[in-house]
């Protein structure tokens, strides 16, 4: 014991030195950074560029406090290395490593040594902190009989601690299976499939960390998006990677992906299936076509007292010619805007120059000709007939107004299912169908002047002030006299006043739609529809995906029946497939029960096998409808008083319950389920929700039912009576 004391005394002041470190290099880090605000020498891009590198090394700095160092590694020649969340060098020799960041390839055997497969390794010690201090560790002796299992004491104490409000990264008790797939090197779709506690997404987010850090300009550049199932979802996961020093890092739900977007309603499962589906793009390109129409009867427009008309044949010939173009809807407006007033100018132009124009009088021709277009141009019954047969459409208005008339949803040839009261009111299932119409619409504004004609006409402008400068200088006082060293180019002038964007990475991209990522993390990828995988294959052009789910919690109606079907029509032959098998979060007694309930409705699917016991047998009671409200109070209130979190499930509309959809990918000390008979009577998708549900809870699970317990957990489950559960 006074060994260990000793041990745990040196390595307490180990890491009291590498905070001592982290320390100094902050402070510098932070002195550096205001001296770069306060810099006014050198260009503006070259100053903008030092402080967002110093501003990212602070915050870097800044997140490695918790947790800076969390293992040691020994050799077999007795040589440590200290394994942390950043990388640490000594101030006197820049090349000796005080602490190995973890994503190092030198640190990779902290996470894949084995007593079978030590890696060199001779021991790994991992460390228990709390805040700065070292309070107790854990050794793992390699190559000694009886040790293989010693080093599962430091995972068993991580999977059992209370859970707070947010996901705890567990990069110090990342297990050899789930080290293999953060450092997989696969260019492509890199598909992890787990089961219930498998570690899936804290894999998938550790494997975007270590991207950061070996791609880390080319992943810098243009940020990485994580996409999960709901918000509370990304609020549970949101501090692992700023906890592993990242921050160009978007988190969003498929409802996020259209900038400015509500989604304020919920779709049918089966309008849900219908947008979700590729056939609706079939649907959206008809309703578009749909709005470029033809007039019914000849459209009269009065040009300088000559009344022409436009009739079908000429607005067919308009819209082939449109449509032919390969433009966008909104962009097509002009060629067929084009072909309409060539044919009103030419007829009115051969009237009115009837008489008095010969065919040798070609520019007099040309200029009646030009004057016919401006006045056209003017004319509002012109701009009337152009909005009439080819308006002007932003997504939205036509997704709203599709959706809430049944006479265009039969025109676009689409299913009556889609039909909604309120056009706006959006939906998840609405986003791709938007993003969609913005590529099938294009802008639905002319062109800006191009950035390169407006800097050219600044720089112009600019040069005007030199030169007006430089006229003065007979009238300048000596000392205001310009010379050759202060003089600036017209360009560096009109740089200075160009209006930047000082934003985030992670800001900027999250308000463009047409920001492209390097690489995509998608959670619950299982529940994806074929035309969400469109919107975030086009947010990803070279296609760099960690794809996570499990095909046993779909819910959705459009979801993934299989990963092939999925994913071979965007990336055949450049996606691999990963499983997790070990159950590190649900305890055996828990696991047993919901494997109950999957072997039900997904008898070809294997359970994850848990790596504990907690020792607490799942109950359930029966309650009547007015002993429910107390009977989730008694639960809630028995729970506020041990540590921990708690999280009552139930079927929808059930007061002081959250719906099993809202819950996926959370995780809860104890969970209390809630008429379990009435989420599983939602047929397939109803098993998959109390699949869910069961899995929540890392200690304690207890059941209320109103109805018979379903045939499924009356076997595994104990069934308490009030008064004994009281007791």
């Amino acid at each position: 014991m006074h060994e260990y004391q000793d041990e745990l005394r040196s390595e307490g002041d180990y890491v009291a030195g590498l905070y001592a470190r982290l320390d100094t290099e902050r402070a510098g880090a932070n002195q550096r950074y205001r001296a770069a605000l306060r810099a006014n020498d050198g260009s503006l891009v070259d100053r903008d560029a030092e402080v967002r590198a110093l501003a990212r090394e602070v915050k870097r700095l800044d997140v490695a406090d918790n947790g800076l160092c969390f293992g040691r590694l020994d050799t077999v020649t007795g040589e440590p290395s200290y394994i942390g969340r950043i990388g640490l060098f000594d101030a006197a020799n820049e090349f000796e490593p005080l602490l190995l960041d973890w994503r190092a390839p030198a640190a990779r055997p902290f996470y894949v040594a084995t007593a079978a497969s030590p890696e060199g390794m001779r021991r790994r010690r991992q460390f228990h902190s709390r805040g700065r201090r070292v309070v107790d560790f854990t050794d793992e002796v390699f190559g000694r009989p009886g040790d293989s299992d010693r080093g599962d004491a430091a995972l068993l104490a991580a999977v059992n601690a209370p859970r707070g409000e947010g996901m705890r990264d567990i990069v110090a008790t990342i297990q050899a299976e789930q080290d293999e797939i953060i450092r997989l090197e696969h260019p492509g779709v890199l598909v992890i499939e787990g089961g219930p506690g498998t570690g899936k997404t804290v894999v998938a987010l550790h494997r975007v960390a270590y991207l950061l850090y070996t791609q880390r300009e080319r992943m810098e550049r243009d940020g990485v998006l994580v996409v999960g199932p709901n918000p509370a979802f990304l609020h549970h996961i949101g501090r692992v990677l700023p906890s592993l020093g990242e921050s160009n890092v978007v988190f969003a739900t498929t409802g996020d992906l259209v900038p400015g977007l509500h989604v304020t309603a919920e779709d049918t499962p089966e309008a849900a299936r219908l947008k979700g589906s590729l056939r609706i793009l079939d649907v959206l390109a008809a309703a578009v076509a749909d709005r470029q129409r033809l007039p019914g009867q000849p459209v009269t427009i009065e040009l300088s007292d000559v009344p022409a008309r436009i009739d079908a044949e000429i607005a067919t010939w308009a819209r082939e010619e449109a449509r032919a173009s390969g433009l966008p809807h909104n962009e097509a407006r002009t060629v067929f805007a084009d072909i309409i007033a060539y044919v009103l100018t030419e007829r009115t132009a051969a009237r009115v120059g009837r008489g008095w124009l010969t065919r040798d009088d070609k520019e007099d021709w040309e200029r009646l000709r030009t004057d016919l277009r401006t006045e056209l141009e003017g004319d509002e019954a012109y701009q009337a007939m152009l909005d009439e047969l080819w308006p002007i459409l932003t997504p939205r208005t036509l997704l709203a107004e599709l959706l809430s008339s049944p006479e265009r949803l039969r025109a676009a040839g689409a299913d009556p299912a889609l039909s909604r009261t309120e056009g706006e009111a959006w939906t998840v299932s609405d986003v791709p169908l938007l993003d969609e119409l913005v590529d099938l619409l294009g802008p639905d504004k002319p062109a800006d002047r191009s950035a390169e004609r407006q800097q050219r006409a600044e720089a112009a402008y600019a040069a005007g002030v030199l030169d007006l400068m430089v006229t003065r200088e007979d009238s300048m006082d000596d000392e205001d006299h310009l010379f050759a060293t202060d003089l600036l180019y017209a360009e560096d002038l009109a740089d200075r006043f160009l209006e930047r964007d000082t934003r985030e990475l992670a800001e900027r991209a999250a308000a463009e739609r047409d920001w492209t990522y390097r690489h995509v993390v998608v959670d619950e990828a299982q529940e994806l529809s074929e035309m969400d995988w469109r919107v975030l294959m086009r947010r990803c052009p070279n296609h760099s995906f960690t794809v996570v789910g499990d095909l046993a919690q779909r819910r959705s109606s459009a979801g993934a029946m299989s990963w092939d079907s999925m994913l071979a029509r965007y990336v055949p032959g450049r996606w691999v497939y990963r499983s997790l098998t070990v159950n590190y979060r649900t305890p055996a007694e828990i696991m047993a029960v919901a494997a109950s309930v999957l072997a039900e409705f997904a008898p070809a699917i294997r359970p994850p096998d848990s790596v504990r016991a907690c020792g607490v047998r799942p109950w359930a009671r029966r309650v009547t409808d007015d002993e429910l409200p107390s009977a989730i109070e008694e639960f809630v209130r028995d729970e506020a008083g041990r540590e921990g979190t708690c999280l009552v499930i139930g079927p929808p509309g059930v007061p002081g319950t959250v719906p099993a959809a809202q819950t996926k990918g959370l995780e809860f000390d104890a969970v209390l389920v809630v008429d379990p008979d009435r989420i599983l009577a939602d047929g397939p998708r109803g098993a998959a929700e109390l699949y869910v549900a069961l899995t929540r809870a890392t200690q304690r699970l207890g059941v209320l039912h109103r109805g018979p317990l379903p045939a499924t957990l009356s076997g595994l489950i104990e069934t308490e009576s009030r008064s004994r559960r009281s007791a």
